[in-house]
């Protein structure tokens, strides 16, 4: 039952971006983010590993909650919800995950933008805003994150963040069934243009 208040509450931060409201997904969640992943199934699936057959149903967004607030929990990832500045139209989702502390105090970003607002911004508003949360609140040092050498939107929203290109890595994870290399890039706390964004 606390897990449900959790879901229901959505305790968390709220952190808000240019033109941008990151915070925690919620339970009343499930309707816009299942027609949201839905309308843009089509758009995404080349870019994400393979949708289980049930992923869209509520039942999998109650797992996948469950997920998120045991990792909020521990400390290990930040799941979000990307919303407008009202935070009542719902446009994708970001996480830090992956987060690793003592000698290594870094963490792996992850984000998707549903194809209605795609191309307008909101991927790299989002990516700098999680960037700020990252390195000022959870006190990383070092950001990493991926994309395949064929995405380049998702590329470009990494560059105007201020992400280098750090390398290519071979099979390095499986999308769409598949095993894809990746390009990898890293963000790293003084950085002059993480600055620049602060």
């Amino acid at each position: 039952m606390a897990l449900l208040d959790w879901m229901t509450d959505a305790t968390g931060p709220v952190v808000e971006g240019q033109g941008v409201l990151l915070r925690p997904p919620r339970a009343g969640d499930y309707a816009a983010w299942s027609e949201l992943r839905e309308q843009s199934r089509d758009y995404l699936q080349p870019w994400e590993p393979s949708w289980p057959d049930d992923d869209l149903t509520k039942a999998a967004f109650r797992r996948r909650l469950g997920v998120y607030a045991r990792e909020m929990e521990l400390g290990h990832a930040w799941p979000f919800f990307i919303l407008d500045p009202s935070g009542r139209t719902l446009h994708g989702a970001i996480t830090l995950s992956n987060v690793r502390r003592g000698v290594a105090e870094t963490g792996t970003l992850g984000y998707w933008i549903g194809q209605p607002f795609a191309g307008q911004g909101i991927g790299t508003a989002a990516v700098r805003t999680m960037t700020r949360f990252a390195f000022q609140s959870a006190r990383l040092h070092r950001l990493e994150a991926s994309c395949l050498p064929t995405n380049l939107a998702s590329r470009r929203v990494l560059e105007k963040a201020g992400f280098v290109k750090e390398g290519e890595a071979r099979a390095y994870l499986k999308i769409n069934g598949t095993w894809a290399d990746h390009l990898l890039f890293g963000l790293v706390c003084d950085d002059p243009v993480v600055r620049t964004h602060a």
